[in-house]
Protein backbone atom coordinates (compact mmCIF):
# COMPACT_ATOMS: atom_id res chain seq x y z
CA UNK A 1 0.00 0.00 0.00
CA UNK A 2 2.04 3.42 -0.92
CA UNK A 3 -0.59 5.46 0.33
CA UNK A 4 -4.63 5.10 1.34
CA UNK A 5 -6.83 4.70 -0.92
CA UNK A 6 -4.31 4.40 -4.01
CA UNK A 7 -4.35 1.11 -5.68
CA UNK A 8 -2.60 -1.73 -4.06
CA UNK A 9 0.92 -2.63 -5.99
CA UNK A 10 2.50 -6.04 -6.36
CA UNK A 11 6.00 -5.53 -6.03
CA UNK A 12 9.65 -7.09 -5.08
CA UNK A 13 10.72 -5.86 -1.94
CA UNK A 14 14.26 -6.05 0.08
CA UNK A 15 13.54 -8.41 3.06
CA UNK A 16 16.38 -8.28 5.80
CA UNK A 17 17.60 -11.21 7.68
CA UNK A 18 15.77 -11.97 10.93
CA UNK A 19 18.03 -10.36 14.01
CA UNK A 20 18.25 -12.30 16.98
CA UNK A 21 14.96 -12.35 18.46
CA UNK A 22 12.71 -12.97 14.84
CA UNK A 23 11.92 -15.60 12.87
CA UNK A 24 11.43 -15.32 8.97
CA UNK A 25 8.76 -17.33 7.73
CA UNK A 26 7.67 -18.32 4.38
CA UNK A 27 3.81 -18.26 3.74
CA UNK A 28 1.81 -20.70 2.70
CA UNK A 29 -1.50 -18.44 3.08
CA UNK A 30 -3.11 -15.23 4.23
CA UNK A 31 -6.47 -14.37 5.21
CA UNK A 32 -8.22 -11.29 4.22
CA UNK A 33 -9.24 -9.00 7.22
CA UNK A 34 -12.09 -6.05 7.38
CA UNK A 35 -8.96 -4.57 9.31
CA UNK A 36 -6.93 -4.51 6.23
CA UNK A 37 -9.36 -2.67 3.88
CA UNK A 38 -10.24 -0.24 6.74
CA UNK A 39 -6.18 0.60 6.88
CA UNK A 40 -6.28 0.65 3.04
CA UNK A 41 -9.49 3.08 2.66
CA UNK A 42 -8.42 5.06 5.70
CA UNK A 43 -10.17 4.81 8.23
CA UNK A 44 -7.55 3.48 10.58
CA UNK A 45 -4.72 4.92 10.23
CA UNK A 46 -1.27 3.46 9.34
CA UNK A 47 1.87 4.65 8.50
CA UNK A 48 3.03 4.08 4.66
CA UNK A 49 3.81 2.73 2.40
CA UNK A 50 3.58 -0.88 4.21
CA UNK A 51 2.81 -4.15 3.16
CA UNK A 52 -0.36 -5.04 4.51
CA UNK A 53 -1.92 -8.12 6.46
CA UNK A 54 -2.04 -9.65 9.86
CA UNK A 55 -3.51 -13.20 9.41
CA UNK A 56 -1.16 -15.77 8.15
CA UNK A 57 0.62 -19.38 8.24
CA UNK A 58 3.44 -20.81 6.68
CA UNK A 59 6.48 -22.58 7.13
CA UNK A 60 10.01 -21.33 9.69
CA UNK A 61 12.22 -20.75 6.63
CA UNK A 62 15.09 -19.08 9.95
CA UNK A 63 15.19 -18.14 13.50
CA UNK A 64 17.11 -15.94 15.11
CA UNK A 65 19.60 -17.05 17.52
CA UNK A 66 17.79 -16.07 20.73
CA UNK A 67 14.73 -18.16 19.59
CA UNK A 68 13.91 -21.57 20.62
CA UNK A 69 10.51 -21.95 20.72
CA UNK A 70 10.27 -23.05 16.82
CA UNK A 71 13.13 -23.96 14.24
CA UNK A 72 13.95 -24.47 10.62
CA UNK A 73 10.87 -26.09 8.99
CA UNK A 74 8.05 -25.85 11.83
CA UNK A 75 4.89 -24.62 10.90
CA UNK A 76 3.28 -21.88 12.40
CA UNK A 77 0.35 -19.60 12.48
CA UNK A 78 1.09 -15.90 13.25
CA UNK A 79 -0.30 -13.62 15.95
CA UNK A 80 -0.28 -9.94 15.48
CA UNK A 81 0.35 -9.16 19.18
CA UNK A 82 3.31 -10.02 20.30
CA UNK A 83 4.19 -9.87 24.08
CA UNK A 84 7.41 -9.28 25.65
CA UNK A 85 6.59 -11.36 28.57
CA UNK A 86 7.63 -8.58 31.45
CA UNK A 87 5.17 -5.78 31.43
CA UNK A 88 2.68 -5.25 34.30
CA UNK A 89 -0.17 -6.67 31.66
CA UNK A 90 2.23 -9.57 30.67
CA UNK A 91 2.77 -11.34 33.85
CA UNK A 92 -0.77 -10.84 34.90
CA UNK A 93 -1.54 -13.03 32.13
CA UNK A 94 -2.85 -10.63 29.42
CA UNK A 95 -0.40 -10.46 27.30
CA UNK A 96 -2.77 -8.47 24.41
CA UNK A 97 -2.53 -5.60 26.68
CA UNK A 98 1.57 -6.14 26.23
CA UNK A 99 2.75 -1.81 26.75
CA UNK A 100 5.50 -2.70 24.87
CA UNK A 101 3.94 -4.21 21.73
CA UNK A 102 1.33 -1.27 21.54
CA UNK A 103 3.89 1.68 20.64
CA UNK A 104 5.47 -0.48 17.74
CA UNK A 105 2.06 -1.74 16.20
CA UNK A 106 0.89 1.70 15.93
CA UNK A 107 4.40 2.88 14.64
CA UNK A 108 4.26 -0.32 11.77
CA UNK A 109 7.74 -1.12 12.77
CA UNK A 110 9.03 -4.46 14.96
CA UNK A 111 9.77 -4.36 18.07
CA UNK A 112 12.97 -2.80 18.56
CA UNK A 113 11.90 0.13 16.49
CA UNK A 114 13.21 -0.53 13.34
CA UNK A 115 11.94 -2.32 10.01
CA UNK A 116 13.04 -5.28 7.70
CA UNK A 117 11.27 -4.56 4.58
CA UNK A 118 12.73 -1.80 2.48
CA UNK A 119 11.99 -0.64 -1.63
CA UNK A 120 15.08 0.86 -3.61
CA UNK A 121 16.68 1.39 -0.21
CA UNK A 122 14.01 2.94 1.53
CA UNK A 123 12.16 1.89 4.51
CA UNK A 124 8.63 0.12 3.96
CA UNK A 125 6.15 0.09 7.36
CA UNK A 126 5.36 -3.48 8.40
CA UNK A 127 1.37 -3.72 9.38
CA UNK A 128 0.65 -5.22 12.86
CA UNK A 129 3.80 -6.61 12.81
CA UNK A 130 3.07 -9.64 10.32
CA UNK A 131 2.37 -7.77 7.31
CA UNK A 132 0.88 -11.09 5.57
CA UNK A 133 0.36 -10.09 1.80
CA UNK A 134 3.96 -11.37 0.56
CA UNK A 135 5.76 -14.80 0.16
CA UNK A 136 7.83 -14.05 3.05
CA UNK A 137 8.05 -11.87 6.72
CA UNK A 138 10.35 -11.60 9.20
CA UNK A 139 8.46 -11.16 12.32
CA UNK A 140 8.49 -11.14 16.72
CA UNK A 141 9.24 -14.16 17.23
CA UNK A 142 6.63 -14.33 19.95
CA UNK A 143 4.27 -14.23 16.87
CA UNK A 144 5.25 -17.16 15.69
CA UNK A 145 3.23 -19.76 17.25
CA UNK A 146 4.42 -23.53 16.09
CA UNK A 147 1.35 -25.74 15.37
CA UNK A 148 0.58 -29.36 14.03
CA UNK A 149 1.28 -30.29 10.64
CA UNK A 150 -1.84 -31.82 10.19
CA UNK A 151 -3.72 -28.63 10.04
CA UNK A 152 -3.75 -27.03 6.36
CA UNK A 153 -2.12 -23.92 6.73
CA UNK A 154 -5.07 -21.51 4.71
CA UNK A 155 -7.16 -22.75 8.05
CA UNK A 156 -4.31 -22.00 10.41
CA UNK A 157 -3.77 -18.49 9.01
CA UNK A 158 -7.54 -17.48 9.62
CA UNK A 159 -6.60 -18.46 13.44
CA UNK A 160 -4.11 -15.73 14.51
CA UNK A 161 -6.86 -12.96 13.93
CA UNK A 162 -10.46 -13.28 12.99
CA UNK A 163 -11.30 -16.78 14.95
CA UNK A 164 -9.40 -16.25 17.88
CA UNK A 165 -11.15 -12.57 18.44
CA UNK A 166 -14.89 -14.23 18.26
CA UNK A 167 -13.87 -17.51 19.87
CA UNK A 168 -11.78 -15.94 22.75
CA UNK A 169 -14.70 -12.91 23.58
CA UNK A 170 -16.90 -16.09 24.14
CA UNK A 171 -14.56 -18.95 26.17
CA UNK A 172 -11.95 -15.91 27.29
CA UNK A 173 -14.25 -12.82 28.31
CA UNK A 174 -17.49 -13.54 28.72
CA UNK A 175 -16.82 -16.92 30.23
CA UNK A 176 -20.54 -18.90 28.61
CA UNK A 177 -21.34 -21.32 31.12
CA UNK A 178 -23.97 -24.43 29.79
CA UNK A 179 -27.41 -24.06 29.26
CA UNK A 180 -26.89 -20.25 29.18
CA UNK A 181 -28.21 -18.39 26.24
CA UNK A 182 -26.05 -16.04 23.83
CA UNK A 183 -26.45 -13.08 21.81
CA UNK A 184 -24.23 -11.94 19.06
CA UNK A 185 -24.85 -9.12 16.93
CA UNK A 186 -23.13 -9.50 13.56
CA UNK A 187 -22.67 -12.93 11.33
CA UNK A 188 -19.37 -12.02 9.34
CA UNK A 189 -16.19 -14.25 10.52
CA UNK A 190 -15.79 -12.79 14.20
CA UNK A 191 -19.13 -13.39 14.58
CA UNK A 192 -19.59 -17.05 13.01
CA UNK A 193 -16.32 -17.81 15.12
CA UNK A 194 -18.05 -16.77 18.39
CA UNK A 195 -21.11 -19.17 17.41
CA UNK A 196 -18.61 -21.79 17.49
CA UNK A 197 -17.66 -20.70 20.35
CA UNK A 198 -20.77 -20.82 22.04
CA UNK A 199 -21.78 -24.02 21.14
CA UNK A 200 -18.90 -25.91 22.05
CA UNK A 201 -19.18 -24.16 25.39
CA UNK A 202 -22.85 -25.42 25.83
CA UNK A 203 -24.87 -22.51 25.32
CA UNK A 204 -28.66 -23.97 25.56
CA UNK A 205 -29.30 -20.94 23.05
CA UNK A 206 -27.70 -18.95 20.52
CA UNK A 207 -29.47 -15.96 18.68
CA UNK A 208 -27.68 -13.76 15.93
CA UNK A 209 -28.40 -10.44 14.65
CA UNK A 210 -27.43 -9.52 11.15
CA UNK A 211 -29.45 -7.57 8.12
CA UNK A 212 -28.18 -10.14 6.00
CA UNK A 213 -30.74 -12.82 5.56
CA UNK A 214 -28.10 -15.32 4.07
CA UNK A 215 -25.85 -14.58 6.72
CA UNK A 216 -28.08 -15.25 9.24
CA UNK A 217 -29.06 -19.03 7.80
CA UNK A 218 -25.10 -19.65 7.20
CA UNK A 219 -25.35 -18.86 11.39
CA UNK A 220 -27.51 -21.63 11.82
CA UNK A 221 -24.89 -24.14 10.10
CA UNK A 222 -22.13 -22.98 12.49
CA UNK A 223 -24.43 -23.87 15.59
CA UNK A 224 -26.86 -20.49 16.01
CA UNK A 225 -30.39 -21.72 16.96
CA UNK A 226 -32.33 -17.99 16.17
CA UNK A 227 -31.64 -15.63 13.47
CA UNK A 228 -33.10 -11.99 13.65
CA UNK A 229 -32.69 -9.13 11.20
CA UNK A 230 -32.85 -5.60 13.00
CA UNK A 231 -35.75 -4.01 13.54
CA UNK A 232 -37.33 -1.76 15.86
CA UNK A 233 -38.61 -4.78 17.49
CA UNK A 234 -35.71 -6.35 17.58
CA UNK A 235 -35.32 -5.95 21.68
CA UNK A 236 -38.74 -7.12 22.27
CA UNK A 237 -38.55 -9.53 19.80
CA UNK A 238 -35.26 -11.19 21.87
CA UNK A 239 -36.61 -11.10 25.12
CA UNK A 240 -39.58 -13.08 24.11
CA UNK A 241 -37.75 -15.97 22.23
CA UNK A 242 -35.39 -15.95 25.57
CA UNK A 243 -37.53 -15.73 27.91
CA UNK A 244 -36.80 -12.28 29.23
CA UNK A 245 -33.55 -11.68 28.14
CA UNK A 246 -30.11 -13.25 27.25
CA UNK A 247 -27.71 -14.08 30.12
CA UNK A 248 -24.58 -13.43 27.31
CA UNK A 249 -24.61 -10.56 24.79
CA UNK A 250 -21.54 -10.34 22.34
CA UNK A 251 -20.92 -7.28 19.63
CA UNK A 252 -19.48 -8.11 16.52
CA UNK A 253 -20.01 -5.37 14.50
CA UNK A 254 -19.23 -2.20 16.45
CA UNK A 255 -22.35 -0.46 14.88
CA UNK A 256 -24.08 2.49 16.05
CA UNK A 257 -26.90 1.97 18.55
CA UNK A 258 -25.56 -1.90 18.88
CA UNK A 259 -24.69 -1.56 22.64
CA UNK A 260 -27.73 0.07 23.94
CA UNK A 261 -29.96 -2.65 22.34
CA UNK A 262 -27.18 -5.71 23.70
CA UNK A 263 -27.22 -3.72 27.02
CA UNK A 264 -31.26 -3.33 26.67
CA UNK A 265 -31.85 -7.50 25.71
CA UNK A 266 -29.70 -8.54 28.43
CA UNK A 267 -30.79 -9.84 32.09
CA UNK A 268 -29.93 -7.99 35.16
CA UNK A 269 -26.61 -9.55 35.96
CA UNK A 270 -25.54 -10.12 32.28
CA UNK A 271 -22.80 -9.61 30.72
CA UNK A 272 -22.49 -7.75 27.62
CA UNK A 273 -18.93 -8.27 25.80
CA UNK A 274 -17.81 -5.38 22.81
CA UNK A 275 -15.62 -6.51 20.13
CA UNK A 276 -16.54 -4.98 17.00
CA UNK A 277 -14.34 -1.64 16.46
CA UNK A 278 -17.18 1.24 16.46
CA UNK A 279 -15.89 4.55 14.87
CA UNK A 280 -13.07 6.59 16.39
CA UNK A 281 -15.58 9.51 17.35
CA UNK A 282 -18.25 6.90 18.49
CA UNK A 283 -19.70 7.60 22.50
CA UNK A 284 -22.51 5.33 23.29
CA UNK A 285 -24.57 6.02 26.48
CA UNK A 286 -26.02 3.34 28.43
CA UNK A 287 -28.98 3.88 30.98
CA UNK A 288 -27.55 5.60 34.66
CA UNK A 289 -29.88 3.43 37.28
CA UNK A 290 -30.13 0.30 35.47
CA UNK A 291 -26.11 0.28 35.02
CA UNK A 292 -26.43 0.21 38.57
CA UNK A 293 -29.14 -1.52 39.51
CA UNK A 294 -28.92 -4.39 37.15
CA UNK A 295 -24.90 -4.90 38.10
CA UNK A 296 -24.48 -6.09 34.59
CA UNK A 297 -21.28 -6.32 33.27
CA UNK A 298 -20.29 -4.52 30.11
CA UNK A 299 -16.78 -4.80 28.74
CA UNK A 300 -14.57 -5.13 25.69
CA UNK A 301 -11.94 -7.97 24.45
CA UNK A 302 -8.79 -6.99 22.36
CA UNK A 303 -8.25 -9.89 19.64
CA UNK A 304 -10.11 -12.42 21.91
CA UNK A 305 -8.71 -11.17 25.39
CA UNK A 306 -6.50 -14.44 24.61
CA UNK A 307 -2.95 -16.09 25.37
CA UNK A 308 -1.93 -16.31 21.42
CA UNK A 309 1.02 -18.99 22.35
CA UNK A 310 -1.95 -21.46 24.61
CA UNK A 311 -5.24 -20.19 22.78
CA UNK A 312 -4.37 -20.80 19.22
CA UNK A 313 -2.86 -24.38 19.13
CA UNK A 314 -5.50 -25.20 21.39
CA UNK A 315 -8.17 -24.00 18.44
CA UNK A 316 -6.89 -25.98 16.24
CA UNK A 317 -6.52 -29.39 18.11
CA UNK A 318 -10.29 -28.81 18.44
CA UNK A 319 -10.63 -27.86 14.74
CA UNK A 320 -8.50 -31.27 13.76
CA UNK A 321 -10.13 -33.29 16.26
CA UNK A 322 -13.66 -32.30 14.40
CA UNK A 323 -15.00 -30.17 17.42
CA UNK A 324 -14.73 -26.99 15.79
CA UNK A 325 -15.84 -26.62 11.46
CA UNK A 326 -12.75 -23.69 10.99
CA UNK A 327 -12.63 -24.94 7.05
CA UNK A 328 -15.85 -24.06 6.27
CA UNK A 329 -15.19 -20.45 6.95
CA UNK A 330 -13.37 -20.41 3.77
CA UNK A 331 -15.45 -19.37 1.19
CA UNK A 332 -13.10 -18.17 -1.50
CA UNK A 333 -9.18 -18.76 -2.68
CA UNK A 334 -6.82 -16.22 -4.29
CA UNK A 335 -4.11 -15.70 -5.73
CA UNK A 336 -2.04 -12.68 -4.41
CA UNK A 337 -2.58 -10.98 -7.71
CA UNK A 338 -6.31 -11.17 -7.52
CA UNK A 339 -6.23 -9.48 -4.13
CA UNK A 340 -8.47 -6.32 -5.23
CA UNK A 341 -11.31 -9.09 -6.48
CA UNK A 342 -10.77 -10.59 -2.72
CA UNK A 343 -11.59 -7.16 -1.02
CA UNK A 344 -14.39 -5.92 -3.33
CA UNK A 345 -15.69 -9.46 -2.63
CA UNK A 346 -15.96 -9.03 0.95
CA UNK A 347 -17.19 -5.28 0.44
CA UNK A 348 -20.09 -7.09 -1.31
CA UNK A 349 -20.90 -9.29 1.26
CA UNK A 350 -19.79 -12.44 -0.54
CA UNK A 351 -17.57 -13.74 2.10
CA UNK A 352 -17.18 -15.65 5.15
CA UNK A 353 -13.50 -15.45 5.23
CA UNK A 354 -11.25 -15.35 2.16
CA UNK A 355 -7.71 -16.08 1.79
CA UNK A 356 -4.84 -15.76 -0.59
CA UNK A 357 -2.94 -18.69 -0.91
CA UNK A 358 0.70 -18.84 -2.28
CA UNK A 359 1.47 -22.72 -1.53
CA UNK A 360 -1.28 -24.43 -2.43
CA UNK A 361 0.09 -27.71 -1.34
CA UNK A 362 0.40 -26.47 2.22
CA UNK A 363 -2.45 -24.16 2.54
CA UNK A 364 -4.38 -26.74 1.95
CA UNK A 365 -7.19 -24.92 -0.60
CA UNK A 366 -6.47 -24.73 -4.28
CA UNK A 367 -7.01 -20.98 -6.16
CA UNK A 368 -10.38 -20.87 -8.75
CA UNK A 369 -9.73 -18.93 -11.87
CA UNK A 370 -12.64 -17.11 -11.18
CA UNK A 371 -13.68 -14.91 -7.91
CA UNK A 372 -17.30 -14.75 -6.87
CA UNK A 373 -17.72 -10.91 -7.60
CA UNK A 374 -17.01 -12.16 -11.48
Amino acid sequence: MTAPDEPLETVTLELDDPRPDEVLVRLAATGICASDAHTHSGRIPSPSPCVLGHEGAGVVERAGANVTHVGVGDHVALSWMPSCGVCRHCVSGRPVLCTAAAPALLAGTLLDGTVRLHRDGRPVSHYSFLSTFATHTVVPAASAIRIGREVPLAVASLVGCGILTGYGAVVNKARVIPGSSVLIFGAGGVGLSAVMAARVSGAGQILVVDPVASKLEEAKIFGATDGLVPSEHLVERIRDLSGGGVDYAIDAAGGEGILGQAFAATIPGGTIVCVGMPDVHARPSLPGPELVRDEKIVTGSLYGSSRPSLDIPSILRQYAAGVLPLDRMITQAYDLDRIDHAFADMHAGLLKRGVVVFDEALAGFATPPVTLAA
